[in-house]
């Protein structure tokens, strides 16, 4: 058995380096592609770069979903939503020499509607336990009508950036020496390779679960949510350290908007129903909301993300792993369901 734990723990971390490699041909080429197509900075940030950095977790969801292991899918999604909140504008703050200025289009815009996404998620959660309640107690089951409504907000996100691009003064420049049939080809690559690590991976965190008795929802939020939230992470403070702070921020906030919208949703659609534990959904949703708030807060003072500010976001998120940590391993009990 040690051995076979050994494997998969290695299988992880060589799923994570795939995932990292595939995700950062599909990121370059998205970046390469959008400037090429003369997209505005918050636009390339919000959808085509986030919705390239946010492929991993709607690949694990899909993964997970055929799988017959939605519940590990949906933690994934949860977790990295939490992680790139906290996590990524931190580690982005602390790397950088200098602080990551945002802009009013970002707290304004963005922000807000993504704090929209989290809640219109909740509802339909919500309205799951309602009108189609399940056999346990709070629980319900999210079938392909509910899963429409977050698909349906994420249409109106889509279409408000393209008001943005409409307005937008394409740069001349910014077309010059980009391949774009080589860019296309490095796109469709990264997303075969994330495709083939997420499989693995997933298939390694059930085995783990399966070994020690984890809930396959709390697998998701701590070691796949931090697997496949690598490529965000690596995409933010590349565009921090260049002195695109609205890039950095616009992705976190775009990629958690899509994952939130559309992958959860996506793995709906794939296998028709999902039971949904409330008691287990509602403190997962209350830690994203106060992460969201303190990264709102931190955004807003002087439109910009500072040092401190960034290890406060750091530190809420080790609180949080703590928490769920101390919650698996029984030392406090609850918060979590049993």
């Amino acid at each position: 058995m040690a051995g076979s734990l050994l494997l998969d723990v290695g299988i992880i971390l060589a799923g994570t380096v795939a995932i990292w490699k595939g995700s950062d041909w599909l990121e370059t080429a998205s970046e390469r592609l959008a400037a090429y197509y003369g997209l505005p900075e918050v636009v390339q940030g919000a959808i085509i770069v986030a919705v390239g950095s946010s492929f991993p977790e709607l690949a694990t969801v899909v993964v997970a979903a055929v799988g017959g292991s939605m519940p590990l899918g949906v933690g994934a999604i949860v977790g990295s939503a939490i992680f790139n909140i906290l996590v990524i504008p931190a580690v982005a703050g602390i790397t950088t020499d200098e602080d990551i200025d945002a802009n009013r289009t970002l707290v304004y815009k963005e922000a807000q509607f993504y704090m929209l996404a989290v809640s219109v998620l909740l509802i339909t959660f919500a309205l799951a336990v309602i009108y189609y309640p399940g056999e346990a107690s709070l629980s319900g089951t999210v079938t392909r009508p509910l899963a429409a409504i977050p698909l349906a907000l994420y249409g109106l996100y889509v279409f408000i950036q393209y008001q943005d691009t409409a307005d937008h003064e394409t740069d001349p420049d910014a077309a010059d020496g980009v391949a774009v049939r080589r860019q296309w080809l490095f796109l469709l690559a990264g997303l075969a390779v994330i495709l083939v690590a997420v499989e693995q991976l997933v298939h390694s965190v059930k085995d783990i679960g399966l070994a020690f008795g984890v809930d396959e929802f709390l697998l998701g939020v701590t070691i796949l949510a931090a697997a496949t939230s690598l490529p965000d992470t690596l995409v933010s403070v590349r565009a921090a350290r260049d002195g695109r702070g609205v890039t950095s921020l616009a992705n976190v906030l775009g990629s958690n908007t899509f994952d939130l919208l559309v992958a959860i949703p996506a793995g709906v659609l794939i296998v028709g129903v999902w039971t949904v534990d409330f008691a287990m959904a509602v403190p997962m949703f209350g830690v994203l909301t106060g992460a969201t708030v303190m990264l709102f807060t931190a955004l807003r003072t002087d439109l910009a993300l500072t040092t401190p500010e960034s290890y406060a976001l750091l530190g809420a998120y080790l609180l949080f792993v703590g928490w769920v940590v101390a919650e698996t391993a029984r030392v406090i009990t609850g918060i979590l369901p049993a």
